[in-house]
């Protein structure tokens, strides 16, 4: 089923899925039928990136949200990070044939993100949960942000009827607890999406 597929989609790094074959990912990832549930333009909406914005994906699988956020943002960039070779591929790719220019494919590894240089905003979608050392992780990301970047975390609720095993998914309360815990504080939390929680944090105050 849709949903089920797309619980690891946008994923950075996981032991459990292989997303080697990114044009069969793709069909997958991109169906109009996850517009119905994921929201796409709400999310970005309530997000509200500036024209001249410079935009982080982690986890940007085939460019669902990366390709939606350059032509938010036409002025900025948008870094659709990956770890999957064949992803970043083929979102390099997608951005030659769509002619989106400030659309950059990265290959992250699975510690670092490596952005290439300091962003206003961070999206992480079906993508936290999958993240290990996740402290550590999001420490090393504050050197990434700008003042006053935001850093969205959207994953599925721990009693979502679809997603990844119940056992894979982190509860909004310890996503919170473990971002505190690397330095951020809760910004804004919004309860529109059905199967998901969507937070947004900024860096804490030195």
């Amino acid at each position: 089923m849709l949903l089920c597929g797309t619980a690891a989609a946008q994923s950075p790094h996981t032991h459990q899925h292989s997303f080697s074959n990114a044009e069969s990912w793709a069909k997958e990832f991109d169906d109009p039928k996850r517009d119905e549930w994921q929201k796409p333009h709400e999310v970005i909406q309530a997000l509200a990136p500036k024209p001249d914005a410079v935009i982080a994906d982690i986890g940007a699988g085939t460019g669902y949200f990366s390709v939606r956020f350059a032509h938010m943002a036409p002025k900025g960039r948008v870094y659709g990070v990956d770890t999957e070779p064949d992803m970043v591929r083929y979102l390099s790719q997608r951005a030659k044939r769509e002619g989106l220019q400030n659309l950059v494919a990265v290959a992250g590894s699975p510690d670092d993100a490596k952005l290439p240089e300091k962003v206003d905003l961070v999206l992480l979608v079906d993508a936290y949960h999958h993240i290990d050392g996740r402290e550590a992780y999001f420490r090393r990301l504050r050197g990434a942000l700008k003042a006053n970047a935001r850093l969205a975390v959207i994953d599925f609720r721990i009693d979502s009827p679809y997603g990844p095993p119940p056992s894979a998914r982190i509860s909004p309360d310890r996503v919170k607890e473990e971002m505190r815990r690397a330095g951020y504080v809760l910004d804004r939390e919004h309860g529109f999406l059905p199967y998901q929680y969507f937070l947004v944090f900024r860096a804490a105050s030195p």
